[in-house]
């Protein structure tokens, strides 16, 4: 089964906690704060494996969560970060956030590496937070949650050249007569039901990958047919091979088809028409194909180059194929997307201004308590020992200094009121 599309859950391992503990050697009854720093949380890497060639395995598996890191250690031993968990991909993958639509990697060359959810880091042992003024403190941190996600993987096709056109024009002949591909042939429509794929190899030892799109008809764009579900694989192709049956022996005008076919590819994405087209005529060894191939050309406008083919008989392909190497020697890539639109994905730091997060938002309950929420505070709240009183009141300090307080007694909160934050509830103190 041929798989291009699916929605995965990804979540990083959570930092170890810090530990509190202090030195217990003989001879050193004042012994100081030993206690050792959490391990760091794996992060969810995808990397690309040349071998894959489809999503099919993440069918069975949608969920990935990393390991944590380990917990600290007495005598100021830190906890073990965990190993990353690796995830392997086809080439051509693009992870999308589903919440936000932000491309985060596209995937396309072998190894290439993307962390896609990080891993937290260690919550510091009491070791680290000894000072002059407490030297013993029973203080320690939480490890930070891991980034949690989820992400619409896609796969769009590694191929020199794409081939469309309605379906029954004579695609999948053309590609298992010029390539060693072996894609399903039949006299009926929609025989393909996956992409497939080719390697070319010319007389004068040039060679590129050709694709066999299913065929599409008028409204794939908008979903009709397969043609929709498959249109995104045409996207990273340099060149279009627009393969038309010059025989009509289906009662098609093979101009109408040309235009038909060109517009669902301008509905799809407005920058596939960039692209280099060459239109093949096949099935030219059928009797009405000359006549047809006549007012074919009477008729276009574009100044494409047309080469009459039979890809039954092999007639006229060599010519085609040389012409196809020397059309991709001119024509450079088209990146699916700005380098800025992936700053995850690149390898240098992409700069661009942001609204600042907001730290903290409150609303009211029906019930008149006070429901603090936010990315910031909700980290910090995890991160918090609340069995140890100093790991409370540190806690208390970091809202006051985030103007928590200050923002809860605008909103008319009083000594006594309810406050929630996630699943635990506080009384307010004024």
């Amino acid at each position: 089964m041929f798989v291009d599309r699916v929605k995965v859950y990804v979540k990083g391992g959570d930092g170890g906690n810090g530990m509190v503990a202090f030195r217990r050697e003989k001879y050193e009854p004042m012994g100081g704060p030993a206690g050792g720093d959490g391990g760091k949380g794996a992060s969810v890497i995808f990397m690309v494996d040349e071998g894959l060639r489809t999503l099919m395995d993440f069918r069975y598996q949608r969920h990935f969560k990393a390991q944590r890191g380990e917990n600290g250690m007495s005598k100021g031993q830190h906890g073990k970060g965990a190993d990353d968990l690796i995830i392997k991909v086809p080439p051509g993958t693009v992870v999308t956030d589903e919440q936000t639509g932000e491309v985060i990697a596209d995937l396309v060359q072998n190894g290439q590496k993307a962390v896609i959810a990080k891993g937290g880091r260690g919550g510091r042992g009491n070791i680290r937070f000894a000072t002059p003024a407490n030297p013993a403190p029973e203080l320690a941190e939480n490890g930070e949650p891991g980034q949690e996600r989820n992400i619409v993987l896609e796969l769009k096709l590694l191929a020199d050249v794409g081939l469309v056109g309605f379906p029954n024009v004579g695609k999948s002949t053309l590609l298992s007569v010029v390539s060693a591909a072996k894609p399903k042939i039949a006299d009926y429509h929609f025989t393909t039901i996956k992409p497939n794929l080719g390697v070319v190899q010319t007389d004068d030892d040039r060679s590129f990958v050709i694709a066999d799109l299913p065929g599409l008809i008028e409204g794939a764009h908008e979903g009709v047919g397969l043609g929709h579900q498959f249109l995104r694989h045409v996207e990273r192709t340099r060149v279009i091979v627009h393969v038309i049956d010059m025989s009509a022996a289906e009662g098609r005008d093979p101009y109408e088809d040309f235009m038909t076919i060109n517009e669902e590819l301008k509905e799809y994405n407005l920058r596939l028409m960039e692209r280099p087209q060459i239109i093949v005529a096949n099935k030219m060894d059928m009797p009405e194909a000359e006549g047809n191939l006549e007012k074919f050309k009477a008729k276009l406008q574009q100044d494409y180059p047309i080469y009459p083919i039979s890809a039954l008989t092999r007639q006229g392909l060599r010519k085609l194929l040389f012409a196809i190497a020397d059309k991709l020697e001119e024509t450079p890539e088209f990146p699916l997307y700005e380098e800025s639109d992936i700053e995850k994905a690149v390898n240098r730091v992409v700069y661009k201004h942001e609204e600042a997060e907001v730290p903290f938002t409150i609303t009211r309950d029906p019930d008149g308590s006070f429901v603090v929420g936010g990315a910031k505070v909700e980290r910090l709240f995890k991160m918090t020992d609340f069995s140890r009183e100093e790991s409370v009141r540190r806690f208390a300090r970091q809202l006051r200094s985030l103007g928590v307080d200050d923002a809860l007694r605008e909103r008319g909160a009083k000594d006594g009121d309810t406050v929630r934050l996630l699943d635990f509830e506080f009384e307010f103190v004024d």
